[in-house]
């Protein structure tokens, strides 16, 4: 499976931005999807996942009520809508999938190369 990231950039603390994760050679079919995030001297970190069937979604302590997921079976992609950014979500988000959800890193198998995310003050 190949996953492209997609929809980062620069914004202003408070703005929002929708991340998309596109998957090519295969379906997402039965996987679950995370989201990771790494910033700059920090390790990489879970942000958000979504299990196969969208009835179950997890979130990092720091982004919950801010990000949501979903899963678009129809395009193949998976989006992580993003409000109210600060300055601390400033990383490299990178899509990943796996057997199951988890968010443990080591539980996903194929990743993407991930796109920038930078939010200003």
């Amino acid at each position: 499976v190949q996953l492209v990231e997609s929809g980062g950039g620069l914004v202003q603390a408070g703005g929002s931005l929708r991340l998309s994760c596109a998957a090519s050679g295969r379906t997402f079919g039965y996987y679950a999807v995370g989201w990771f995030r790494q910033a700059p001297g920090k390790e990489r970190a879970f942000v958000a996942g979504i299990s196969w069937d969208s009835r179950r979604t997890s979130f990092e302590d720091s982004v919950k009520g801010r990000f949501t997921i979903s899963r678009d079976g129809a395009e193949n992609t998976v989006y992580l809508q993003m409000t109210r950014l600060k300055p601390e979500d400033t990383a490299v988000y990178h899509c990943a999938v796996g057997g199951r959800l988890t968010q443990e890193s080591r539980g996903y198998t194929y990743w993407g190369q991930g796109t920038q995310v930078t939010v200003s003050s």
